[in-house]
C-alpha cells in the first residue's frame, strides 16, 4: 500500500488549484437570487480544476484505466448538473438532477462490482429506503419518481464506494477509503439538497451542502489515482 506521505507528496501540488478555485467560491458567495453565466462559471471552477487534476496524470494514464476515464466523465458531467441548478428556480432543476443522476452511474461502474458486500448493500439500502419515505409526503409530481430513482442510484454509488473498503481483512487502500467517504459525503450534500428543496429550510444549507459537495468530488477524484501511485512507489522500491 502506497504511504500517505508518498500520496501528499505526488497528488498535493495538483490539487493546489482545485483549493483555490473552492476559496475563490466561498469568499465571493455570489447570491444564487440572481443567477448568472459567471457565477456558474465559479461555481463550476472547482471541479475543473479536478478535471485538470486527472488530465495531469497523463493521457497515458487516462487511456490504461478506465476507472479513471469514468470518473472523469462523472466530473464532466457533474459541472454540467452545477451549471443546471444555477438555474434550478427557472426550472432547471430536473436538468441538474439527470446530470448528477449519470454521475453516479459512471462513479459506480468506476468502484466495480467486487467485492460484494452484501451487508454494505443491505444497510445503504434500508437508508435510502427510509430517506425516501421521509421525503414522499413532500413529493408531487414528477418528483414522486424521480427523487425515487435518484436515491437508488446514489445508494448504489455508495454501496459499491463502501465495499471497496474492507477494514477486517486488511485489504483497504487509502484511494479506497477516498472513495467511501467521497461518497458518505455525497450523500450528505444531496439529502441536505433534498430535504432544503422539498420540506424545510435547513439553516446553513448552502454552506453544507457546497462545503461536502466539493470535498466529495475530490475525494472521489482522489480515488482514480491509486494505480499510478502504486507504480511509483514500486519504481522507487
Amino acid at each position: 500500500m502506497v504511504s500517505p506521505v508518498t500520496v501528499v507528496k505526488s497528488e498535493g501540488p495538483k490539487l493546489v488549484p482545485f483549493f483555490k478555485a473552492t476559496c475563490v467560491y466561498f469568499v465571493l458567495w455570489l447570491p444564487t437570487s440572481s443567477p448568472s453565466w459567471f457565477s456558474a462559471l465559479i461555481k463550476c471552477l472547482p471541479i475543473f480544476c479536478l478535471w485538470v487534476f486527472l488530465l495531469a496524470h497523463g493521457i497515458s494514464f487516462l487511456g490504461a484505466h478506465s476507472s479513471a476515464r469514468k470518473i472523469l466523465a462523472g466530473l464532466i458531467f457533474s459541472a454540467l448538473g452545477d451549471a443546471f441548478l444555477i438555474w434550478q428556480e427557472q426550472g432547471y432543476f430536473s436538468h441538474g438532477l439527470l446530470m448528477f443522476a449519470i454521475t453516479h452511474i459512471l462513479y459506480s461502474s468506476a468502484f466495480g462490482m467486487k467485492p460484494l458486500n452484501a451487508v454494505a448493500g443491505l444497510v445503504i439500502g434500508a437508508v435510502s429506503a427510509v430517506s425516501y419515505a421521509l421525503l414522499y409526503p413532500y413529493l408531487s409530481g414528477p418528483f414522486t419518481y424521480l427523487v425515487a430513482v435518484y436515491i437508488a442510484l446514489i445508494g448504489f454509488m455508495g454501496w459499491r464506494a463502501i465495499a471497496g473498503v474492507q477494514l477486517a481483512n486488511d485489504l483497504w487502500t487509502w484511494t479506497k477509503l477516498s472513495a467511501c467517504l467521497g461518497a458518505m459525503l455525497f450523500m450528505v450534500s444531496d439529502l441536505t439538497i433534498a430535504v432544503n428543496k422539498f420540506c424545510f429550510p435547513v439553516p446553513h444549507s448552502r454552506a453544507i451542502i457546497m462545503a461536502t459537495y466539493y470535498a466529495a468530488q475530490m475525494l472521489i477524484a482522489l480515488s482514480a489515482v491509486e494505480c499510478q501511485d502504486a507504480d511509483m512507489a514500486r519504481k522507487r522500491a
